[in-house]
């Protein structure tokens, strides 16, 4: 199992461990392995001082990979074995897009927190069925948005603007370009159905991100486009995709997300974030300096100041895993709020609905 920059399914950060509980007193499970992101989920638990305790796939080999990397959790014999564990607090997920909300649904009926991957859901239907579950049994939905909480500098950014240090934000513009791999991807990669679409999909981390520095509690999807530009092989497919918001507050939001990354790059992409406020702005290039620096996690900040380069690689951690273990054990909702998340997830349902397809 590869762990490397060049490899997105498979990419994991690692941070410094910051453990918020004690040895044994946040133990979770792993299920549904059918995307390589459930070992960033993982690593972020563990690293806050949470203990993979258990983990569960149909698939025996993937079971075999994930303890060759995490060898504490158990496996057990079945998704019901796991759920019927009275020590499991949550259960982080990361399987075939269209069956992560009936899954966590059945997570949260069991009396669990869920931690899935993205895109939480594939259908507006899925949410509000997670909506209902979740007001009916008070347990967490909680959403691996990576670009904006397994990255230093999105994290960085995060804090600089709670501090006022760009003045009210008035517009972010996010690109996600990512590479595709086809020799790599799984079946259900190419399904419309299985995965909702380049929107629903990856747009998924543009759209918390604009709610998360822009302040936003609603917004309206003003634009919608999608293609399928280069992977003609697979029709169901697309490789293209932006949409505009705006939100509630006066922000707007123009984000552009492909699957054209080309093999020369360094990374599997370039991915940024431009944040305009009314006293400076921000650039984060999230996984490299194109074309003069391998590390990641570069924060470059305008203000009355003056031009600044932060580098945040390795100085600032990943405090949303440690806030969501304790969030789970002390019932609050300081890593994320479960209206945000399912209110990214809404936004990326309905900017994928509203898409007009060029050809």
């Amino acid at each position: 199992m590869s762990f490397q920059k060049s490899d997105g399914m498979n990419y994991a950060p690692q941070g410094k461990p910051s453990p918020v509980v004690k040895p044994g007193e946040f133990a979770f499970a792993a299920v549904a392995l059918e995307h390589g992101h459930i070992y960033g989920q993982c690593q972020g638990l563990i690293e806050a001082g949470g203990e993979c305790k258990y983990v569960w796939d149909a698939d025996p080999e993937k079971v075999r990979k994930f303890q060759e990397r995490f060898p504490s959790a158990q496996a057990a014999p079945s998704l019901e074995a796991v759920l019927e564990k009275d020590d499991v607090k949550l259960v982080a997920a990361a399987a075939i897009p269209n069956e992560r909300g009936p899954l966590g649904c059945k997570v949260m009926q069991a009396g669990k927190d869920y931690f899935t991957d993205k895109t939480p859901f594939t259908t507006l239907t899925q949410l509000e069925e997670a909506r209902r579950v979740v007001a009916t049994t008070s347990r967490k939905y909680m959403v691996y948005f990576s670009e904006r909480l397994h990255v230093e500098a999105s994290v960085r950014a995060d804090q600089l603007i709670k501090d006022g240090a760009i003045g009210r934000v008035v517009q972010m513009m996010g690109i996600g370009p990512h590479r595709s791999n086809p020799s790599t991807r799984p079946e259900w990669f190419w399904s419309a159905e299985k995965c909702g679409g380049i929107l629903t999909d990856i747009g998924s981390h543009q759209f918390e991100q604009f709610l998360t520095y822009a302040g936003v509690k609603s917004a309206t999807v003003t634009n919608a486009a999608v293609a399928n530009y280069h992977h003609k092989d697979h029709p169901e497919f697309e490789d293209w995709g932006e949409s505009n918001l705006q939100g509630e507050n006066g922000a707007t939001c123009y984000i552009r997300i492909d699957w054209l990354n080309p093999q020369g790059l360094r990374t599997w992409g370039d991915g940024r974030t431009f944040i305009l406020g009314t006293k400076g702005y921000m650039e984060i290039r999230k996984y490299l300096n194109l074309a003069a620096d391998s590390e990641g996690d570069h924060l470059l900040l305008v203000d009355d100041t003056g031009e600044h380069h932060i580098r945040c690689h390795g100085q600032v951690g990943f405090p949303f895993f440690g806030q969501l273990i304790l969030d789970c054990l002390n019932r609050t909702q300081n890593a994320m709020t479960q209206a945000h998340a399912f209110l990214a997830a809404e936004l990326a349902l309905k900017a994928q609905a509203a898409a007009r397809r060029i050809e």
